[in-house]
């Protein structure tokens, strides 16, 4: 079982059976086999994204007010030096 926030209430036996017995009366909810659980798959990964695999990370210090100055472009900063390179290369 997962950690749980402190907290937490679970239902009691009894309260779980109640839940199971109403889902199961619905027709329009019908429950995966233990076949179809082993399938599923989270819908979000978490974490930073996979990279492209067609870039190198290196190290490399820029002057404080030239690097801010790209910062304040908004998202695609790096994109953006990026570019620059390739048009001086």
């Amino acid at each position: 079982m997962p950690k749980l926030e402190v907290g937490t209430i679970l239902p009691t036996p009894a309260e779980d059976a109640a839940i199971t017995a109403v889902a199961k009366s619905d027709p329009n909810a019908v429950p995966f086999t233990d076949a179809q659980w082993t399938q599923v798959k989270p819908l979000v990964r978490r974490g930073r994204p996979l990279g492209s695999g067609t870039k190198t990370q290196i190290t490399l210090r820029l002057d404080t007010d030239a690097l801010e100055e790209f910062k304040t472009t908004g998202d695609g900063w790096q994109t953006r030096i990026n570019d620059l390179f390739r048009a001086n290369a």
